[in-house]
């Protein structure tokens, strides 16, 4: 080694003492004293996180590897460099400090030469070496009083020693999170024994709580009586986290993946997470994932779709959601989702940053809940398995905001994020699989039903447990001309392919016929035509006939949310129950009428008006009926769950089947429930019309200004030549009443109807007719037209797109 110069300590401090560190069992420095000058030429930062080996030379720093090995008190001469390449020698003291569990803490005191050795300059080092300990000590007597106070702990408490020196713990510490403490402070006099304790609260002077490590320790006197506790308190956050991420990485060991469920490993992936990382957690899944298809990025700036597929936050039905689980989202290339897909690694923002607020940026309501919870930080890392992107977990932060996401965050949910992908695969892998044998099935059933202006619906369905697989039960919400919505629930007897298949063709069937808008007697009627023809055609398949072997039963119901008027009829199908507004249940008499495919007795249509509010609940036998059970054992369970209050119809669905079905129901089970709205003043307009064309100006300046009332002026123009066109053939053709009636929906809706049962034709004109062109250039003009026949006549409509 060089031979550097060595530095009179004369020169450097005139002060009896040099500096006091406390180390962890391998000589890293926890600590270094405020009040510490050693002429290092190193700053108080750059000297803490180093182990003291580093400051001396190679073969003093072998020497106090060996005293840290043997763990025992030592005093001797060290030379320590300082950082321009001279040497400064000083006396060092060892004191080492074991804790009540196990580990090890040094305290190094460095004094210059020339300090006295004997018995009274030990005690002195001792009183400095505790005085200007860089960590909090404190030492208390036998009835818990402050007996010994050091600087670092009086800067803490914002006291002296004097001010502090007699007072019980109790009265200055008499938080509730205190309480652990002082009970450990009193075993150690009462046994003894040193004691290791660990708490997460805040002290004097520290505005955020911290974990905080408490070295508690016997005092004895000379002759070894028992004369106080000495305590020794330093932030632990490093240990603290490190703890918590391995404790996190073992739960999620055994937490994550107990089942083939993508959307269930999902869910235990984020309630893992919370709340020992992250305050809310979400994973969202690329839609193909879900589809059971080749995940697969695009590569444009286009938005990126993810499906929130779960989510858990710290707080009780995650408020502070800005997507809720089953909904997609369009991420744009700002968006933290988007970057660590296309980067493959983590992605940290904190608020303030820039790609923080392009994020919230790009959505008002999640820019909304962020301030409303104060998240303050946000982690995304996707989700990839062999190779193949899955989606997006993403952390956000609100509690603990002097611990934002950093490095090692980042590290840690990479890890778990790795783990999880892998199940999730697993799961995408057998769902192919699964799904390859039940295409069929599975396709005949409605997917994702569009919502409808006129009621609000949830439903569900359940497959029987049976090894035959889905059966012939099935729903159906479909849009009917005039903001109309048609409800349909049916059950095809029987499981299997062939009740699978023919529950499609009557489906098929129901959506063709109400587009023709049919009322719901006819329509059953025509059904029950099909199921004939079906059965007639199926004949002889298998060696066996068809009759007695396939059924079918099927309900109806239309709702206009304008009248407020409902029309059912039901095909040997279980009677429909009405919650009405005011929580009153009834199940209202519809006649019965035969089963499909008998082709007896005719069907019957009950009218009855329905206040908005209403819930109309359609289900399939399989919902009322087990072998747990009879009928009015059921349709009573049925009356007292539909009377409950929910949140919402989903929850109402979920606690209906809960009540009813079994975990393995013997009989399929769909159940549909639909809430009705009224259209108000803000969307209908209506005008009763005299039977004379001189009616039709007037009518078309009524149109003008009511369009006008509804900020649709620029359909105006269009909308005046429909009016005109089918007002003119209602008088000219029609008979009175005559009505004119426009409803502002999705799309606007042009009504005329009169009291004739003549329906119009579509038809070319010649080139010198007079006439038979309105109706072509209605066509023309409207994204859909129809007719629709009533008991008292006709309704000609058709309808114009808000945006031309």
């Amino acid at each position: 080694m060089e031979d550097f110069g060595t530095v009179p300590w004369g020169a450097a401090a005139d002060t009896s003492y040099a500096a006091v560190a406390l180390t962890d069992a391998e000589g890293v420095v926890i600590g270094w004293g405020p009040e510490s000058r050693v002429p290092l030429g190193l700053s108080r930062t750059e000297i803490e996180g180093r182990p003291v080996q580093d400051l001396l030379r190679r073969d003093d720093a072998a020497t106090l590897q060996r005293v840290l090995a043997r763990q025992a008190s030592w005093r001797g001469r060290l030379a320590f460099l300082r950082n321009d390449g001279q040497v400064l020698e000083l006396v060092l003291r060892a004191q080492p400090m074991p804790s009540g569990r196990g580990e090890l803490r040094w305290i190094l005191t460095m004094t210059r030469p020339g300090e006295p050795m004997g018995s009274e300059g030990d005690q002195t080092l001792a009183d400095r070496a505790f005085t200007q300990c860089p960590v909090v000590q404190v030492i208390y007597d036998t009835e818990l009083r402050f007996a010994r106070v050091n600087a670092a702990a009086g800067r803490r408490f914002a006291a002296t020693e004097e001010e502090l020196r007699g007072r019980l713990v109790s009265d200055v510490f008499s938080a509730p999170v205190y309480a652990a403490f002082q009970r450990h402070l009193r075993q150690v006099i009462e046994t003894g024994e040193p004691v290791h304790y660990e708490g997460y609260y805040s002290v004097p002077g520290v505005i955020h709580e911290r974990p905080w490590a408490h070295e508690i320790g016997p005092v004895r006197d000379a002759s070894g009586r028992l004369c106080g506790a000495i305590v020794t308190t330093y932030e632990s956050s490093e240990q603290y986290w490190g703890r918590r991420r391995w404790s996190l990485l073992n739960e999620a060991a055994t937490r994550i993946g107990t089942s083939l469920d993508v959307s269930q490993t999902a869910q235990e992936l984020a309630e893992t997470i919370t709340p020992q990382l992250a305050d809310f957690v979400t994973v969202d899944l690329l839609d193909s994932v879900l589809q059971g298809t080749d995940p697969a990025l695009r590569h444009d700036h286009s938005p990126l779709a993810l499906r929130r597929v779960a989510q858990s936050s710290t707080t009780e039905g995650s408020p502070e959601a800005a997507v809720a689980v089953g909904e997609s989202t369009a991420q744009t290339a700002d968006s933290p989702y988007t970057r660590c897909l296309a980067t493959g690694g983590a992605i940290l923002a904190r608020a303030g940053d820039l790609a923080w607020e392009r994020w919230l940026a790009d959505d008002s309501v999640r820019r909304a809940r962020v301030q409303e919870f104060g998240f303050h930080s946000t982690l995304a890392v996707p989700l990839r398995s062999r190779g193949t992107t899955l989606g997006v977990l993403s952390l956000l932060r609100r509690l603990h905001p002097e611990h934002p996401f950093d490095r090692d965050d980042a590290v840690l949910v990479e890890e778990l994020a790795a783990r999880a992908a892998v199940s999730i695969d697993n799961a995408l892998r057998y769902t192919r699989e699964h799904a390859t044998a039940l295409t069929l099935q599975h396709n005949l059933l409605p997917q994702r039903l569009r919502e409808q202006p006129a009621v609000e619906f949830a439903s569900r369905y359940l497959p029987a447990d049976s090894p035959l697989g889905v059966g012939g039960d099935w729903f159906d919400v479909i849009p009917l001309s005039g903001a109309r919505v048609a409800l349909v629930v049916g059950d095809v007897v029987g499981h299997g392919l062939q009740a699978s298949a023919t529950m499609g063709r009557l489906r098929a069937a129901v959506r063709t016929l109400a587009d023709v808008d049919l009322g719901p007697d006819e329509l059953l009627t025509r059904l029950d035509d099909l199921v004939i023809r079906l059965s007639v055609d199926s004949e002889g398949v298998s060696g066996q006939g068809i009759d007695g072997d396939v059924g079918a039963t099927c309900m109806y119901a239309v709702y206009d949310p304008v009248s407020l008027h409902c029309s059912i009829a039901r095909a040997g199908h279980p009677l429909p129950a009405i919650v009405l507004p005011d929580a009153t249940v009834e199940f209202p008499e519809i006649p019965a009428g035969p089963p499909l495919g008998l082709g007896s007795l005719p069907f019957e249509c009950a009218e009855f008006d329905l206040p908005a509010g209403s819930l109309l609940a359609l289900y399939t036998d399989g919902l009322i009926e087990s072998r747990a059970h009879d009928i009015s054992v059921g349709l009573d369970t049925l009356r007292e769950a539909l009377g409950a209050s929910h949140r919402s119809l989903e929850s109402k669905c979920d606690a209906i089947m809960d009540a009813l079905v079994p975990k393995a129901p013997d009989d399929d089970v769909a159940l549909l429930l639909a809430r009705t709205r009224a259209f108000d003043g803000d969307h209908v307009a209506t005008w009763d019309l005299a039977s004379d064309p001189v009616a039709v100006a007037p009518t078309r300046a009524d149109a003008r200004r009511q369009l006008t009332a509804w900020r649709l002026s620029d359909l105006a123009f269009t909308t005046e030549l429909v009016v005109s066109e089918l007002v003119t053939n209602a008088i000219r053709y029609g008979t009175p009443p005559i009505r004119l009636r426009l409803i502002r929906d999705s799309a606007l809706v042009i009504e005329v109807t009169d009291g004739s049962s003549t329906a119009p034709h579509l038809r070319h004109a010649r080139a010198f007719d007079e006439g038979g062109r309105g109706l072509l250039l209605v066509a023309q003009m409207a994204q859909r037209w129809g007719t629709r026949h009533t008991n008292s006549g006709k309704t000609i409509w058709a309808e114009l797109p808000l945006s031309q």
